[in-house]
């Protein structure tokens, strides 16, 4: 059994999924090309925005959008103390500092309350300027856009949406990465829309945004091409072959894998119910389930099941262990007197379970029954 199981989205798509390698490897168009080219399009219009900027992986998709951006010295980003280290470690190498946020105790993602608090308290110090938000859909859940950017536009931030963990996934019928003025994703394998190795994508309505983050790509080329350099710029290109993976695979996510997706969460949700707590999905929004994580009653029986689905032989993890404010690399950071109660107790009680879309019934049956043995 696999934790996400690439072979069998692999065993299905097989067949255009190589023939389109193999018209790459016949032309041997390997840094842009058409499958490039069209992938953007189709991505565009998948999320209903009007510019996609394919990268090499996502963090460097969130470089970008800081760089674009401005943020510097002297700036604060703000972001959930959920969430992976690449949502601030590009704005901190530019040396803006980090200012986490404690998530909702349902949703696990950004609280509104806690973020307004945040900005408050580096304005009432003066030390920082505040920058930018970005908000994370964790395990692809989306984030409340409605009450976070209304907070952007009442203070003046700059909103990004990291959807590393959401692409597929829908806002009051809106989808992952049409939200703030940048959002961010991230083609990693086990993402609900992966490559075969590493690759990312920018999305922004503003043509201005667009034209200056396809120079930040190619080492701040202008108009004269890459060796008209205009600024400093970074290599950040999506390679042709992972394009030509990536299109199958998202015909596959719109037109099969989300709704079965949903078939396999909603099988656990009854399994669990009343005995773990089970994800929350808000009113209006569909979560793409990028993981499944239960909070378990605390860490001892946590570790309990954990350690019992280890010896059956069932893949499990822990999304994420840590939350962003006790990492090392951030302890110096400014907290303001956040008390991280739902980062901290989330990280304390969260497993997570096998989760794709091609996980059988029978699989799942053999996942629930160990679980509900270690209780």
């Amino acid at each position: 059994m696999q934790f996400i199981d690439l072979k069998a989205q692999y065993a299905v798509l097989k067949d255009e999924i190589n023939a389109n390698m193999q018209d790459v490897l016949n032309s041997a168009a390997f840094i842009g090309g058409k499958y490039v080219k069209e992938l953007e399009t189709q991505l565009a219009a998948f999320t209903g925005r009007k510019h996609c900027i394919t990268c090499a992986n996502g963090t460097d998709a969130l470089q970008l959008a800081f760089m674009a951006l401005g943020v510097g010295e002297g700036d604060a980003v703000f972001a959930p103390d959920m969430t992976f280290i690449s949502s601030t470690e590009p704005a901190a190498m530019f040396g803006a500092v980090s200012v986490f946020c404690d998530i909702t105790p349902d949703t696990y993602n950004l609280d509104p309350a806690s973020l307004e608090r945040q900005i408050k308290a580096v304005l009432a110090e003066g030390k920082y300027t505040p920058k930018a938000v970005v908000a994370v859909d964790i395990l692809g859940n989306p984030c409340d856009y409605d009450a976070v950017s209304a907070i952007c536009e009442k203070y003046g931030l700059a909103f990004i949406e990291d959807a590393a963990q959401s692409f597929g996934a829908e806002y009051h019928g809106k989808k992952a990465c049409s939200f703030g003025r940048i959002a961010t994703t991230s083609f990693f394998p086990a993402k609900p829309l992966g490559c075969y190795g590493d690759g990312g994508a920018v999305f922004t309505d503003d043509d201005a945004l667009n034209d200056l983050i396809r120079s930040l790509c190619v080492h701040g080329k202008g108009p004269g091409g890459k060796y008209d350099n205009i600024r400093v710029g970074m290599n950040s290109r999506l390679d042709n072959l992972q394009a030509a993976v990536l299109l199958p695979k998202l015909k596959a996510l719109a037109d099969y894998e989300v709704a079965a997706r949903q078939t396999v969460a909603g099988r656990y949700n009854a399994a669990f119910a009343g005995k773990f707590t089970t994800p929350f999905v808000a009113e209006g929004c569909l979560s793409v389930w990028a993981q499944y994580a239960l909070l378990a009653e605390d860490t001892k029986q946590r570790d309990r099941v954990i350690a019992h689905l280890t010896e059956k032989g069932i893949p499990n993890m822990v999304y994420y262990p840590t939350p962003q404010h006790a990492l090392p690399v951030f302890r110096s950071e400014p907290t303001y007197g956040e008390a991280f109660r739902n980062a901290n107790d989330y990280c304390a009680r969260t497993f997570s379970l096998p989760m794709h879309p091609y996980l059988t019934e029978a699989e799942q049956e053999t996942v629930i029954t160990a679980v509900l043995e270690a209780l």
